[in-house]
Order: structure tokens, then C-alpha cells, then sequence
């Protein structure tokens, strides 16, 4: 890291009240363009602290930046990750106002669900099958609390990895039948189709994501616990939403969900 610890509570705090306010901010790269990938994560573990001590609860993880298109547009090599909180998880069929975010957008993911706890520096995805109870379809409403999305990889990182919320079917699939890789998935807006994707476009494979997400967290003395969500990455490019809209996501395997947005 290069940045001092006053440093990163200072750039948390910014970020902890664009959240509250749901007023965005200049990017953090811009005044301190040298800002990198530790720099991001030190100010995102303060953020989390922030929103902690204000009675958030973890409830799983995120990734992102899970494609090669994304990684080579932020000039990156590898995913990011950001916890997610119980209070942004939401239910099939639910509508999210447009109003608890800045800048939204939607991208459907395969999320996966343990039944064991996994642990880095050396779990593989054949570890990850063996501790995944099923997967679920979702959602992911991804937002940013920078002004326009002008985002290099720091801003994101330390921004929760643009996290906003998360949708999820109740019907946990089992995967001992199909292979995550090849899971399709249709994505509509208002009944028409806007994106497809498969398993694969998350890191090659959602349980290869998840087993990144155990190496990663291995240095922070982080595991991922018994039931935790893990949203395994977008399976295509994100999408712009406005009131009114419905969103579904029909996956192979794992069946629709379905989000809707107010005003």
C-alpha cells in the first residue's frame, strides 16, 4: 500500500457519505492518479468498517472485472471483490427504487451458495464443488458513487467494487448434474432480449471464480463461512435502467429471476 492509513479513511469517508447523500464524487484517481490495486482494497477494507460499525452485515462476496473485455478496458489482469451486505439482498420479483442509488445499472450472474467454508492460499475449484450446497440465478444492480462512472481500477475497488445490490431466485440448484461452465442465459428488458451469456464468461468457470475469491481473501486472514453468497461475476456487458423497467433472467438449470424498478 502506499497511501497512508489517514489517508485511506480519509478517501472511505468520502465514499461512506456519497453513499448516505447518494451524491456522487470525482474520482478518487483524480486527485491522486498513482492510487493502485492495494491502495483501492485498503480503502474499501475502512469503508467496510464504516458501514459495519453502522450495523451492516456481510452476508457473501462479489466479484468483478470476472471478463477479459472488462479487464483489458481498467488496464487489469485479474477480478476485484467486494463484500455484499444483508441489507442489499433482495428477493425474485423484487422492486428496487430508482431512488437508493446514483447511477444504476443490471448485469445477471450465477451466485453460489456454501454449504461448507472454504479457505486459500491453495483451494481449487474441485474444493469449491465439494462445499457449494447449489447455485442460485441473480441479479446484480451495480452502481457508483464516482461522478459518470469515470472509474479507473482504485475507484472501484475502493467504491465496494461498485456494488449496489443483489437479486436472488429462492431455487437453490444443486450441481451435481450439469456443469456450471455451460449454463446459457437469456437476459430481457421489457420482454425483449438485450444479452445472452453462459457460466464460462465468469473467470472460465464460476467455481474457478469462487476458488480466486478463497486464494484472495487468504492474506487477510478471511475465510468464506458456512453459507455465504458468492456473486461469481457479470455474464455480459452491463445494462442502463430506468423506472419502469423489468428485467428477467432465464437461466438453463437454474430458472428465472426477475427484478422491477420504481421511481
Amino acid at each position: 500500500m502506499r497511501i497512508t492509513a489517514d489517508q485511506a479513511s480519509g478517501f472511505a469517508q468520502a465514499l461512506f457519505s456519497a453513499r448516505a447523500d447518494r451524491t456522487p464524487i470525482p474520482p478518487l484517481t483524480e486527485g491522486d492518479p498513482e492510487l493502485g490495486v492495494d491502495d483501492g482494497y485498503a480503502i474499501q477494507q475502512e469503508l467496510v468498517s464504516l458501514l459495519i460499525a453502522q450495523g451492516e452485515v456481510v452476508s457473501g462476496y462479489k466479484l468483478g472485472l470476472t471478463s477479459l473485455p472488462m479487464q483489458k478496458l481498467l488496464g487489469v489482469d485479474q477480478p476485484d471483490f467486494s463484500p455484499v451486505f444483508s441489507s442489499t439482498i433482495y428477493p425474485d420479483g423484487a422492486t428496487l427504487s430508482m431512488e437508493n442509488f446514483i447511477a444504476p445499472r443490471v448485469e445477471a450472474e450465477i451466485a453460489v451458495v456454501l454449504k461448507e467454508g472454504l479457505a486459500g492460499p491453495h483451494c481449487t475449484p474441485n474444493q469449491v464443488y465439494q462445499a457449494t450446497a447449489g447455485l442460485l440465478a441473480a441479479i446484480e444492480i451495480v452502481d457508483s458513487r464516482i461522478i459518470d462512472w469515470q472509474i479507473k481500477i482504485a475507484d472501484t475497488i475502493a467504491d465496494l467494487a461498485s456494488n449496489g445490490a443483489i437479486a436472488l431466485s429462492s431455487n437453490l440448484i444443486p450441481i451435481d448434474s450439469f456443469d456450471p461452465r455451460l449454463v446459457g442465459m437469456v437476459f430481457t428488458k421489457n420482454g425483449h432480449v438485450i444479452a445472452t451469456g453462459a457460466g464460462a464468461a465468469a473467470l472460465g468457470d464460476p467455481l474457478a471464480a469462487v476458488a480466486w475469491l478463497a486464494n484472495t481473501l487468504a492474506p487477510l486472514g478471511v475465510t468464506l463461512p458456512v453459507g455465504s453468497v458468492i456473486m461469481t461475476g457479470a455474464l455480459h456487458a452491463m445494462v442502463p435502467i430506468a423506472p419502469g423497467d423489468i428485467f428477467r433472467a432465464e437461466f438453463a438449470h437454474l430458472g428465472p429471476i426477475t427484478l422491477r424498478v420504481s421511481e
